[in-house]
């Protein structure tokens, strides 16, 4: 039997070299040499004495060798390998940039109509049914990324543009999560407008994330732009250029191939709708960047004056014993009774059903469904059509802020009218303001000028009760007739899906779910106040002497998922009117559009003036209608106003804001820093300013402001302001102004504490105090202050 016998080696502490290869007796010569030696000898013993002796390997020395060599090598393999496989990656991407690029756009456009449509699902759907609109809009997305080809930051410009479509996805998710109207172009134009009602739709919390969520989003942009790789290539900048040139080619041939096999459409009845039917990108394009009237074919100086001529009547209108006349727009307003599948506990509208069947009504076709207030409010005041415009187009937003334009207001002013308009809600929504002005009215009544703005639905718009009075006062500040243009807002959704009223006078079921349910019990107990509000109104004019007609209809249907089948009447763009009068009108129900209405009460009450007007009332039935009234409309607002011998006779009116002026008149020390400041017809858009800037006040009543913390001094200046509760706060008005003068006890002609003298003279508007106007302050109150010293001599 073989015997083993272990024998360590010789020199087991000898240092190990550097190694120069792999092979450990090559690293190590000594080791080899001696492990040669003892070969030999085990060789000679194994022949001799047939024992086997192996060598155990010096472990320590083995592990203390790697480790020392370990130790001298300058190798980061995490490191390494990162900017190995970054290096690849982006190779990898630039070689298969346009394929990755489709792919982006692609799955990018399902985010963001998976967000417009707050459901994965519907997007998916979306996509399956409608694959060739799917197909445009990642193909529109395509186009505004092409440009990155031309620059070196590639990586960067990708996340930047693509994070600006998904924020835009965003905007429409939290726009549509509060209001039925998308993100649309005028949007976009008017944002600070968006911000005037933001609160009204968002809560604290919801604002603070957003916030948030923008704050982080432009932190992520700085920190891409620094860290993503920068494209080292050849730019081929030529070949780029071409590309975009193709795609806009091939683009724009796909658009007019979808309008012609109707894939897509340039005309939006219901924008909510369309968003839905034709994707947002698109949709969102073609608000923004198609606005206003094309010029129709033929469009000439001899086919507008062959038009008008046509128009022209031979019966003059009878200026004298005019009625009053009165529009009152309803927001959301219609017969809830039409909704096939709803019941109620009792008549929603019982006033407003009582007088369509006693005087003219019917229904009232407007241009929109779930929104477009201001543009049922432009049908009806100008006698246009929406239906010439863009898609989703605001007049009110774009060309009527810039022009002036004939309307029904400047109609009866030529016949000695004065024209007032009446609105519930802030003055610069859908630039009113500016807008009235360019339409004629003399008056504008706002809420700022409303002292009941307290006064408000579970939701924050106010009651449409309040407007009854401003009304009667708009009758009653002049002595001839008048003409009066209210908009209500009281209606105004979206609708709480749970219970708002713990005991609602009218219960609503029906509805599939019991959240629908809610939001129409909300909303019928909305337009019952309301019908109480057309009743009081009804019953302020019956008592007065003067005539009246006073038209009351709905601007649209309010947002509850309604199509064309739930209705009775087969169709969501018909609200419903009808025309009370004081002195027996002929009852002629009729339907009509938005558009036609005032054309029509003017005929009925003998006026037949203003061209569009005069157009409706004489071709209504003409076989060439719609295609003249589109012709008239370009011309009057954007060709060369052949109808008026090429100038617009027509411009803006200074008009006034507020039928009762807001007037300081005195200021009374109560006790140190506090004062009060009494006047006329305040509100609680009212400020005070002192020596032209604002100080904080309090709304106390019409007739009183707090001011606390403040220390007036002998000749400065006071005045009270009328402030936009817009997001802007500007000033609106500017009142009259008093020099305030605490005088000396020491004068016995002086019982009251405090003299007040008026400067200057009036109550006109003025500019906020400044420089030489500071000084033209000052000068006044020593003037005063001489002056009644002086009589205080003279008495003594």
């Amino acid at each position: 039997m073989k015997k083993f016998e272990w024998k360590k080696s010789k020199d087991s502490n000898t240092k190990a070299e550097e190694p120069e290869t792999g092979n450990i007796n090559e690293q190590n010569p000594e080791k080899s040499e001696n492990t040669k030696t003892e070969e030999a000898e085990n060789t000679d013993k194994k022949d001799s004495s047939k024992k086997i002796q192996i060598t155990m390997p010096d472990f320590k020395k083995i592990g203390q060798s790697l480790k020392d060599n370990i130790a001298k090598l300058e190798w980061n393999p995490p490191s390494y390998y990162r900017h190995m496989n970054k290096q690849k990656a982006c190779e990898l991407c630039n070689q298969f940039s346009l394929l990755l690029h489709i792919i982006a756009c692609l799955v990018g456009y399902f985010v963001i109509e998976a967000l417009s449509r707050h459901s994965l699902g519907e997007a998916w759907s979306f996509l399956i049914d409608r694959s060739w609109v799917f197909l445009y809009n990642a193909f529109l997305i395509f186009l505004t990324t092409l440009p990155v080809y031309l620059l070196r930051r590639r990586a960067f410009y990708r996340i930047f543009i693509g994070a600006f479509w998904i924020l835009l996805g965003v905007v429409n998710c939290i726009i549509l999560a509060k209001r039925v109207t998308p993100f649309t172009g005028p949007d976009v134009k008017n944002l600070s407008e968006g911000l005037g009602v933001f609160s009204k739709y968002m809560n604290g919390f919801e604002t603070a994330m957003l916030v948030a969520g923008l704050v982080l989003l432009a932190v992520v942009i700085v920190i891409v732009f620094f860290k993503a790789p920068r494209y080292r290539g050849a730019t081929h900048r030529i070949i780029s250029l071409v590309m975009m040139l193709v795609c806009v080619a091939l683009f724009s041939g796909a658009t007019k191939i979808a309008l012609d096999k109707r894939l897509l459409s340039n005309y939006f009845g219901n924008i909510a709708f369309a968003y839905e039917d034709y994707g947002y990108p698109y949709c969102l394009s073609v608000t923004l960047f198609d606005t206003g009237i094309s010029s129709p074919s033929g469009y000439s100086e001899s086919l507008v004056k062959h038009i008008v001529k046509d128009s022209t009547q031979d019966e003059n209108t009878d200026s004298e014993d005019l009625p009053n006349v009165i529009f009152v727009q309803l927001e959301s307003f219609f017969d809830p009774t039409n909704v096939r599948y709803l019941n109620f506990s009792e008549d929603p509208i019982p006033f407003f059903r009582q007088l369509s069947k006693d005087y003219t009504s019917g229904f009232y076709t407007v241009p929109s469904v779930g929104a477009g207030t201001a543009n049922t409010e432009f049908e009806t005041l100008t006698g246009m059509s929406m239906r010439f415009f863009g898609p989703g187009e605001y007049p009110y937003k774009s060309v009527l802020k810039e022009e002036a334009s004939e309307s029904a207001a400047t109609v009866f002013d030529s016949l000695g009218y004065t024209s007032h308009a009446v609105h519930n809600n802030e003055a610069n929504f859908y630039s009113r303001r500016t807008v009235y002005a360019n339409l004629g009215f003399d008056t504008f009544t706002s809420e700022e000028f409303m002292p009941e703005q307290a006064n408000t639905t579970p939701l924050g718009w106010m009651k449409d009760e309040v407007l009854t009075s401003k009304i009667t006062d708009c009758l009653d500040s002049t002595a001839g007739s008048d003409f009066v243009f209210t908009v209500s807002v009281q209606g105004h959704g979206s609708y709480p899906t749970e219970p708002t009223y713990p005991n609602p006078e009218i219960l609503v079921t029906g509805a599939e779910t019991d959240e629908q349910n809610c939001e129409w019990e909300y909303y019928t107990n909305e337009i019952h106040e309301m019908d109480k509000f057309i009743e009081q109104l009804v019953n302020a004019l019956s008592e007065k002497d003067e005539k009246y007609v006073l038209v009351l209809y709905g601007d649209h249907l309010p947002t509850m998922g309604l199509d064309d089948s739930d209705l009775t009447n087969g169709n969501l763009f018909q609200t419903e009117y009808v025309m009370w009068n004081n002195f027996g009108l002929e009852k002629k129900d009729k339907d009509t559009n938005a558009y036609q209405i005032m054309s029509e009460v003017m005929n009925q009450i003998g006026i037949h003036e203003g061209t569009i007007f005069s157009f409706h009332q004489t071709q209504e039935t003409s076989e060439y209608y719609q295609i003249d009234l589109e012709t008239l409309q370009y011309d009057l607002l954007y060709g060369e106003s052949y109808a008026y011998d090429g100038e617009n006779p027509y411009s803006k009116k200074k008009i006034q804001l507020g039928i009762r002026k807001t007037k300081i008149d005195s200021v009374q020390d109560i006790t140190e820093g506090v004062y009060y400041i009494k006047g006329e017809n305040f509100t609680p858009s009212t400020v005070v300013q002192l020596n032209g800037e604002e100080i904080t006040s309090a709304y106390i009543n019409s007739s009183t402001l707090l001011v606390q913390e403040q220390d007036f001094q002998e000749g400065d200046w006071i005045s009270v302001a009328i402030k936009s509760n817009s997001s802007s706060a500007r000033i609106l008005q500017q009142e009259n102004i008093i020099v305030y003068r605490h005088v000396k006890d020491a004068l016995p002609s002086v019982t009251a504490p405090t003299t007040i003298t008026t400067y200057p003279d009036g109550t006109n508007s003025v500019n906020p105090i400044s420089g030489m106007a500071a000084e033209a302050a000052k000068q006044a109150a020593d003037e005063a202050q001489a002056a009644a010293e002086a009589q205080a001599a003279q008495n003594q």
